[in-house]
């Protein structure tokens, strides 16, 4: 069974070789061993290439060639067999170098005394003897403290700020006519129609164009006026009774 120094580690071998890969605690760097072939995998092919030999010359010639290049070949399918299930020689192997790979790699780490965390050269504040997460280094912490109060400070500058002078008023923002937006001008940018506003009938407030109801009063914008005089009803902003000229 392997037993590492850390456990953040990764198993890359393969049936050709062993390498490993081993993680800092705290940031996530990784250092890899460096890779060492299998020698059960160098004797396998040479197996596989011996007996595919033999099968050849035996085809050839016949007899008892061929049936030892039969027994070479099935001795090969043997060896494979066993690597593909990690025979104890390959097992043995396997664990020399991952023994290997930790002496290889261990000096790139170092073992915090606080939280036991193994962490690289990044990570391990000299001055302190203790990894970054336990005893962050002083110049780096006031930097990120000072950032964190900068950027607290242009929030806080930025929710009392004026950023727009402009004058509340109502606007056409559909043009009645094409529906397309209007934009801010007197005239509706697609198609051209004015922009004017329309006025309540009940509290003459100004109602953008194509709103069905007041905002001021809430009172249709769009309903006819009664002449209190003859009862004649009048277009909506009209100011004189259109039949007897009564003031609306």
């Amino acid at each position: 069974m392997l037993h590492s120094f850390t456990r953040n580690h990764n198993d890359l071998s393969t049936e050709a070789g062993f390498q490993f890969e081993f993680f800092c605690d705290c940031c996530g760097n990784g250092f890899k061993s460096t890779f060492v072939s299998s020698t059960t995998y160098g004797q396998k092919k040479k197996s596989e290439f011996l007996g595919r030999g033999a099968n050849m010359l035996g085809g050839l010639l016949g007899g008892k060639l061929g049936d030892l290049g039969w027994a070479v070949e099935r001795g090969s399918n043997v060896i494979g067999d066993r690597l593909n299930d990690q025979s104890p020689q390959w097992r043995k192997e396997h664990e020399a170098a991952f023994d290997n790979a930790q002496e290889e790699v261990k000096p790139y780490f170092k073992k915090c005394p606080a939280c036991n965390k193994w962490v690289c050269g990044d990570c391990w504040n000299n001055e302190e003897g203790l990894c970054t997460d336990c005893a962050p280094r002083e110049s780096a912490y006031v930097a990120q403290a000072r950032n964190q109060a900068m950027r607290r400070n242009i929030d806080e500058a930025a929710e009392t700020a004026t950023v727009w002078t402009g004058k509340l008023e109502n606007r056409t923002t559909v043009c009645p006519k094409c529906g397309q937006p209007s934009g801010s001008g007197k005239f509706c940018n697609s198609c051209g129609a004015p922009l004017g506003l329309n006025k309540c009938p009940n509290c003459g407030a100004a109602v953008a164009l194509g709103v069905k109801f007041c905002s001021e009063c809430g009172s249709p914008i769009a309903a006819k006026s009664i002449c209190p005089s003859c009862g004649h009803e009048n277009e909506p902003g009209t100011k004189f009774c259109g039949e007897c000229g009564t003031k609306l």
